[in-house]
């Protein structure tokens, strides 16, 4: 009877792939590096991109990249040259086997299968990222908090939260974003793009999430209140409810000190302070 190995024998298979595919991830000048402020291992992450790691492992497998070519290209990932174009959607990289793999994206191919659970990826790269949630294994860990994260970009996008940095910004309101995908739904909100639909009744989101809330249809309530058991489709609204039980109040108006239960009444209540004509009617809640 075949089993699933455990995370141990995983992990110790991916430590023995590693050894015989190549180089360990980082060298002992990086990890040096990585002692240092998280300024500096920012730019040591920045420096050397997944791009070339990516590009090596597609050529160790073909055989064809000559140790002077990978020098080559891994000197343009620091120029920032690209001179490998897509035939299809004209994106351009700086190695060849980068543009060899972001082919599979148009092609449909992913020739590299999990062990495990049987996942395919049209990168190396990215099943040996995806064994490490199998494995559970963490290898780029923060130099400031000691956090660890299982891929680099992940570390990356945390050490924005020490440094501050917040590298894009909207071209519409000029706010600045730490992530790009948190640049792009933020565009949304000027563009009025909603990009995902209901399959039910064709109703459009412009976040995905949102689309997985949207349970009119089914029904289904996921988010159950641990105090008495009522049902809620989203989580926001087991939040609203919970408040209920707990008491809690936690909008105050900054002119009178009232404290409201719900957002709205909040809002209410402070156009009042501002307009001593309006009337407040909070329907006996507050």
């Amino acid at each position: 009877m075949l089993t699933s190995p455990t995370p141990t024998q995983l992990h110790q298979r991916q430590t023995e792939e590693n050894r015989e595919v190549g180089p360990p991830a980082s060298s002992p000048a990086q990890q040096m590096e990585a002692q240092t402020d998280s300024h500096h291992q920012l730019l040591s992450l920045y420096c050397c991109e997944s791009e070339t790691e990516d590009s090596n492992d597609d050529w160790k497998e073909t055989g064809q990249q000559e140790k002077n070519d990978s020098t080559a290209n891994h000197n343009k990932s620091h120029s920032r040259e690209r001179p490998f174009s897509c035939t299809v959607c004209d994106k351009r990289f700086g190695c060849k086997g980068n543009l060899h793999a972001h082919m599979r994206s148009h092609t449909g191919e992913k020739p590299f299968t999990c062990t495990v659970c049987n996942k395919s990826f049209s990168a190396k790269v990215n099943l040996k990222t995806h064994m490490r949630s199998h494995t559970g294994e963490k290898p780029f860990s923060c130099s400031v908090c000691n956090k660890s994260f299982s891929q680099k970009k992940t570390l990356v996008i945390h050490l924005r939260s020490h440094t501050g940095e917040r590298p894009f910004s909207c071209s519409f309101c000029g706010k600045r974003f730490s992530e790009k995908g948190t640049l792009k739904r933020h565009i949304r909100v000027h563009t009025g793009e909603k990009p995902y639909s209901c399959s039910v009744c064709d109703r459009n989101f412009s976040l995905l999430s949102h689309v997985k809330s949207h349970k009119c249809h089914t029904g289904e309530k996921p988010f159950s209140c641990s105090v008495c058991g009522k049902k809620f489709g989203r989580k926001q609204h087991l939040q609203e409810h919970v408040i209920i039980h707990t008491g809690e109040q936690p909008f105050s108006c900054s002119v009178c000190g009232k404290k409201f239960r719900y957002k709205n009444f909040f809002i209410f209540g402070t156009n009042i302070n501002l307009d001593s004509n309006m009337k407040p009617d909070f329907g006996g809640r507050s």
